[in-house]
């Protein structure tokens, strides 16, 4: 099973950060250590960062996100098409986010269980304010956390192919998985996030 880690905000400071994903994903498919991504990205900006502090923040991002999935997910990533590779992509923020993950599986997944393809700021204002009921963790943060949190959310979703863009309510592009994408997921605990994804019981 995928380790369910503490709940946090953190997520409103990161970005779905794909195409440095794949070139991470990359760089370790060739052979390259994650200490010696951490020294390219250092000493040569591999990540084209504005400044440094943003440039660590990335690579240590991305880093945790590969890290999060064995490493044998590698040649099948980068076999797959890109809507392929966006959602292992996003398979691994789910992997590295808890509270993204629940977002994912309570909502996304329960929408497209009863054919729901609407995903409004109703659902997501219902999903923080159940969460901050059930753990006092979350019971303090404030309506802007919550709703900087559900902006980021739904941004990821929507570079992953998820869902659309509108404004107000969006549509859920229900994923179509890879069997190579859906057999890698399954047979290394993470099944759970190929129910999230396509609404299965």
């Amino acid at each position: 099973m995928m380790e369910r880690r503490a709940y946090s905000a953190g997520a409103v400071k990161l970005s779905f950060w794909f195409q440095e994903f794949r070139r991470t994903v990359q760089l370790l498919a060739a052979g390259n250590t994650f200490d010696e991504i951490r020294r390219l990205s250092a000493e040569e900006n591999l990540f084209r960062a504005p400044t440094q502090r943003r440039a660590d923040q990335i690579c240590r991002t991305v880093l945790d996100r590969a890290g999060a999935l064995d490493e044998s997910f590698c040649p099948v990533f980068l076999a797959g098409d890109l809507a392929t590779q966006k959602l292992f992509a996003l398979a691994a923020v789910m992997a590295c986010d808890t509270l993204f993950f629940d977002f994912v599986y309570e909502v996304i997944r329960e929408k497209l269980m009863i054919g729901s393809n609407e995903l409004s700021p109703r659902d997501v204002r219902i999903f923080f304010r159940d969460k901050q009921a059930q753990d006092s963790r979350l019971a303090n943060w404030t309506d802007y956390t919550c709703q900087r949190l559900g902006a980021c959310y739904k941004t990821m979703l929507y570079e992953a192919g998820v869902t659309d863009k509108a404004k107000e309510t969006r549509r859920i592009c229900a994923p179509i998985l890879d069997s190579d994408l859906r057999q890698w997921l399954e047979t290394h605990d993470m099944g759970l996030v190929v129910k999230a994804l396509t609404g299965g019981r």
